[in-house]
């Protein structure tokens, strides 16, 4: 008996409209940002202390994460680069997103994977994107207002997007430049 004044409030629950959107596949990421590459190899890279304060310091965030799952693209036995996938919190859901870069740690271009939030996508957009690209943790300007222009109406995942691209530019400039 009591359970049934739970049943309309499950059945509204039901109802209400789901907002995720995968975009790409990790494939289908890798082809598109290297799409000479010939093989693509992954690797998991764990940060040693030493490195995590050197990320912190160079980001001026934290490290957040010991643990990062990267994939070096070649062709033949030339490195084309590295593909770092990563998640962030939009405002309440998680962004899927990879950051390609280059051999030198510069940064090759940001794709979103999976957007989880009812609002905000637009940092989907190519040309918000594209104010990534060249940029690297040395060079700075990955801040937002500071090098990336801020989304009205896409504040928070602008702002978390920014922060996550900015520490993985860092670990790639202290870990993975060539």
């Amino acid at each position: 008996m009591r359970y049934r004044l739970c049943l309309p409030l499950a059945a509204g629950l039901a109802c209400l409209p789901a907002y995720a959107v995968q975009y790409l596949s990790v494939e289908q990421v890798q082809k598109l940002a290297y799409p000479d590459a010939t093989a693509y190899r992954a690797q998991d890279v764990a940060l040693s202390l030493a490195q995590m304060q050197q990320v912190e310091k160079l980001a001026g965030l934290p490290a957040r994460s010991v643990n990062w799952h990267v994939i070096g693209a070649y062709n033949g036995d030339k490195l084309l680069g590295y593909l770092v996938l990563d998640d962030v919190i939009g405002k309440f859901e998680l962004i899927s997103y990879a950051v390609a870069l280059n051999p030198d740690a510069s940064i090759r271009q940001v794709e979103i994977l999976t957007y989880r939030e009812s609002h905000g996508g637009e940092i989907r957009l190519p040309a918000w994107r594209r104010q990534f690209t060249g940029k690297s943790a040395s060079t700075g300007g990955l801040t937002l207002g500071g090098g990336i222009a801020g989304i009205s109406g896409a504040t928070l995942s602008a702002s978390h997007l920014t922060d996550g691209v900015r520490r993985i530019a860092a670990i790639a400039q202290i870990v993975l430049r060539q």
